[in-house]
Protein backbone atom coordinates (compact mmCIF):
# COMPACT_ATOMS: atom_id res chain seq x y z
CA UNK A 1 0.00 0.00 0.00
CA UNK A 2 1.20 3.50 -0.80
CA UNK A 3 -0.27 6.98 -0.96
CA UNK A 4 0.32 9.22 -3.96
CA UNK A 5 0.66 12.58 -2.27
CA UNK A 6 1.56 16.22 -2.92
CA UNK A 7 2.79 18.59 -0.24
CA UNK A 8 1.51 21.49 -2.37
CA UNK A 9 -2.18 20.58 -2.36
CA UNK A 10 -4.78 20.80 0.45
CA UNK A 11 -6.63 17.52 -0.19
CA UNK A 12 -3.65 15.19 0.31
CA UNK A 13 -2.99 17.06 3.55
CA UNK A 14 -6.48 16.15 4.72
CA UNK A 15 -5.56 12.47 4.35
CA UNK A 16 -2.18 12.94 6.04
CA UNK A 17 -3.83 14.61 9.05
CA UNK A 18 -6.48 11.89 9.17
CA UNK A 19 -3.79 9.21 9.20
CA UNK A 20 -1.74 11.07 11.81
CA UNK A 21 -4.76 11.32 14.11
CA UNK A 22 -5.11 7.55 13.92
CA UNK A 23 -1.41 6.84 14.23
CA UNK A 24 -1.28 5.11 10.84
CA UNK A 25 1.88 5.20 8.74
CA UNK A 26 1.58 4.69 4.99
CA UNK A 27 4.48 5.02 2.52
CA UNK A 28 4.03 8.04 0.29
CA UNK A 29 5.03 8.90 -3.26
CA UNK A 30 5.30 12.61 -4.02
CA UNK A 31 3.56 13.67 -7.23
CA UNK A 32 5.01 16.84 -8.75
CA UNK A 33 1.81 18.64 -9.67
CA UNK A 34 3.74 21.82 -10.53
CA UNK A 35 5.41 19.84 -13.33
CA UNK A 36 2.00 18.38 -14.28
CA UNK A 37 3.13 14.87 -13.33
CA UNK A 38 -0.47 14.16 -12.36
CA UNK A 39 -1.53 14.77 -15.97
CA UNK A 40 0.74 12.17 -17.52
CA UNK A 41 -0.65 9.01 -19.07
CA UNK A 42 1.04 6.99 -16.34
CA UNK A 43 -0.77 8.85 -13.58
CA UNK A 44 -4.08 8.95 -15.44
CA UNK A 45 -3.97 5.15 -15.45
CA UNK A 46 -4.11 5.41 -11.65
CA UNK A 47 -6.70 8.19 -11.52
CA UNK A 48 -8.34 9.53 -14.69
CA UNK A 49 -9.51 12.57 -12.70
CA UNK A 50 -5.80 13.57 -12.53
CA UNK A 51 -5.93 14.68 -8.91
CA UNK A 52 -4.29 13.65 -5.68
CA UNK A 53 -4.45 11.91 -3.27
CA UNK A 54 -4.60 8.37 -4.65
CA UNK A 55 -4.17 5.27 -2.50
CA UNK A 56 -2.68 2.19 -4.14
CA UNK A 57 -4.05 -0.86 -2.36
CA UNK A 58 -2.12 -4.06 -1.79
CA UNK A 59 -4.15 -5.80 -4.50
CA UNK A 60 -3.07 -3.24 -7.10
CA UNK A 61 -6.29 -1.26 -7.25
CA UNK A 62 -6.30 2.53 -6.90
CA UNK A 63 -8.65 4.38 -4.57
CA UNK A 64 -9.01 8.11 -5.11
CA UNK A 65 -11.12 10.92 -3.62
CA UNK A 66 -10.11 12.22 -0.22
CA UNK A 67 -13.13 11.17 1.82
CA UNK A 68 -13.24 7.72 0.19
CA UNK A 69 -9.65 7.14 1.28
CA UNK A 70 -10.41 8.38 4.80
CA UNK A 71 -13.49 6.15 5.01
CA UNK A 72 -11.36 3.16 4.01
CA UNK A 73 -8.95 3.82 6.87
CA UNK A 74 -11.81 4.57 9.28
CA UNK A 75 -13.14 1.10 8.56
CA UNK A 76 -9.78 -0.51 9.17
CA UNK A 77 -8.90 1.60 12.22
CA UNK A 78 -12.11 2.88 13.87
CA UNK A 79 -10.32 4.42 16.88
CA UNK A 80 -10.21 7.27 17.39
CA UNK A 81 -13.48 7.80 15.51
CA UNK A 82 -13.21 10.68 13.05
CA UNK A 83 -16.36 9.99 11.02
CA UNK A 84 -18.92 9.34 13.75
CA UNK A 85 -19.56 6.89 16.58
CA UNK A 86 -23.07 5.78 15.54
CA UNK A 87 -25.56 6.34 12.72
CA UNK A 88 -26.81 9.67 14.02
CA UNK A 89 -23.37 11.04 14.80
CA UNK A 90 -22.01 9.83 11.46
CA UNK A 91 -24.83 11.64 9.69
CA UNK A 92 -24.04 14.94 11.39
CA UNK A 93 -20.29 14.56 10.81
CA UNK A 94 -21.00 13.86 7.14
CA UNK A 95 -23.30 16.87 6.93
CA UNK A 96 -20.69 19.20 8.40
CA UNK A 97 -17.85 17.77 6.38
CA UNK A 98 -19.84 18.27 3.16
CA UNK A 99 -20.56 21.85 4.21
CA UNK A 100 -16.87 22.43 4.82
CA UNK A 101 -16.12 21.01 1.37
CA UNK A 102 -18.82 22.86 -0.56
CA UNK A 103 -19.11 26.09 1.38
CA UNK A 104 -15.54 26.60 2.54
CA UNK A 105 -12.99 24.54 0.60
CA UNK A 106 -14.56 25.07 -2.83
CA UNK A 107 -14.92 28.81 -2.33
CA UNK A 108 -11.44 29.24 -0.86
CA UNK A 109 -9.77 27.29 -3.68
CA UNK A 110 -11.86 29.06 -6.33
CA UNK A 111 -9.77 32.26 -6.52
CA UNK A 112 -6.58 30.20 -6.80
CA UNK A 113 -7.97 27.98 -9.54
CA UNK A 114 -9.45 30.82 -11.56
CA UNK A 115 -7.01 33.71 -11.07
CA UNK A 116 -3.58 32.23 -10.33
CA UNK A 117 -0.95 31.61 -13.01
CA UNK A 118 -0.46 28.07 -11.68
CA UNK A 119 -3.65 26.94 -13.42
CA UNK A 120 -3.18 28.93 -16.62
CA UNK A 121 -3.41 26.46 -19.50
CA UNK A 122 -4.37 23.61 -17.16
CA UNK A 123 -8.06 24.45 -16.78
CA UNK A 124 -10.39 27.04 -18.32
CA UNK A 125 -10.07 30.00 -15.97
CA UNK A 126 -12.90 32.43 -15.30
CA UNK A 127 -11.41 35.26 -13.21
CA UNK A 128 -14.85 36.75 -12.49
CA UNK A 129 -15.91 33.44 -10.95
CA UNK A 130 -12.76 33.43 -8.86
CA UNK A 131 -13.77 36.75 -7.36
CA UNK A 132 -17.30 35.50 -6.71
CA UNK A 133 -15.74 32.60 -4.83
CA UNK A 134 -13.52 34.97 -2.85
CA UNK A 135 -16.53 36.98 -1.67
CA UNK A 136 -18.40 33.79 -0.80
CA UNK A 137 -15.40 32.45 1.15
CA UNK A 138 -15.27 35.61 3.27
CA UNK A 139 -18.99 35.30 3.97
CA UNK A 140 -18.66 31.61 4.88
CA UNK A 141 -15.90 32.35 7.39
CA UNK A 142 -18.19 34.85 9.09
CA UNK A 143 -21.00 32.26 9.08
CA UNK A 144 -18.71 29.60 10.55
CA UNK A 145 -17.63 31.98 13.31
CA UNK A 146 -21.26 32.21 14.37
CA UNK A 147 -21.75 28.44 14.20
CA UNK A 148 -18.81 27.90 16.54
CA UNK A 149 -20.24 30.17 19.22
CA UNK A 150 -21.86 27.26 21.05
CA UNK A 151 -19.62 24.27 20.36
CA UNK A 152 -15.97 23.32 20.51
CA UNK A 153 -15.54 21.67 17.11
CA UNK A 154 -17.20 21.91 13.70
CA UNK A 155 -19.52 18.92 14.12
CA UNK A 156 -19.93 18.95 17.90
CA UNK A 157 -17.82 18.17 20.95
CA UNK A 158 -15.17 16.00 19.24
CA UNK A 159 -12.50 16.54 16.60
CA UNK A 160 -13.64 14.97 13.30
CA UNK A 161 -12.93 14.92 9.59
CA UNK A 162 -15.01 18.11 9.33
CA UNK A 163 -12.38 19.95 11.38
CA UNK A 164 -9.64 18.53 9.17
CA UNK A 165 -11.39 19.81 6.04
CA UNK A 166 -11.97 23.26 7.52
CA UNK A 167 -8.40 23.56 8.79
CA UNK A 168 -6.90 22.65 5.42
CA UNK A 169 -9.25 25.02 3.63
CA UNK A 170 -8.44 27.96 5.89
CA UNK A 171 -4.70 27.34 5.74
CA UNK A 172 -4.86 27.17 1.94
CA UNK A 173 -6.68 30.50 1.95
CA UNK A 174 -3.37 32.22 2.69
CA UNK A 175 -2.44 31.72 -0.97
CA UNK A 176 -5.30 34.01 -1.97
CA UNK A 177 -5.17 36.30 1.10
CA UNK A 178 -8.37 34.85 2.54
CA UNK A 179 -8.10 34.69 6.31
CA UNK A 180 -9.91 34.73 9.62
CA UNK A 181 -10.79 38.29 10.59
CA UNK A 182 -9.67 39.70 13.98
CA UNK A 183 -13.25 39.98 15.25
CA UNK A 184 -14.09 36.34 14.47
CA UNK A 185 -13.30 35.21 17.99
CA UNK A 186 -15.07 31.85 17.94
CA UNK A 187 -13.43 30.84 14.69
CA UNK A 188 -10.04 32.02 15.92
CA UNK A 189 -10.45 30.04 19.14
CA UNK A 190 -11.30 26.91 17.16
CA UNK A 191 -8.43 27.50 14.72
CA UNK A 192 -5.85 27.88 17.47
CA UNK A 193 -7.07 24.66 19.09
CA UNK A 194 -6.99 22.49 15.95
CA UNK A 195 -3.87 23.98 14.35
CA UNK A 196 -1.80 23.18 17.45
CA UNK A 197 -2.69 19.48 17.37
CA UNK A 198 0.37 17.43 16.49
CA UNK A 199 -1.43 16.00 13.45
CA UNK A 200 -1.72 19.44 11.84
CA UNK A 201 1.92 19.30 10.79
CA UNK A 202 1.40 16.14 8.76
Amino acid sequence: MQLFDSKMAPNPRRVRIFLAEKGIEVPTVQVDIAAAENRTAEFQAKNPMVNVPVLELDDGRYLSETVAICRYFEGLHPDPPLMGVDAVDAGFVEMWNRRMEFELMNNITGPFRHTHAFFKGRIPQVPEWGEVCREAAVERLAWLDGELADREFIAGDRFTIADITALCAIDFGAVSQIKIEPDQNHLQRWYEKVSTRSSSGA
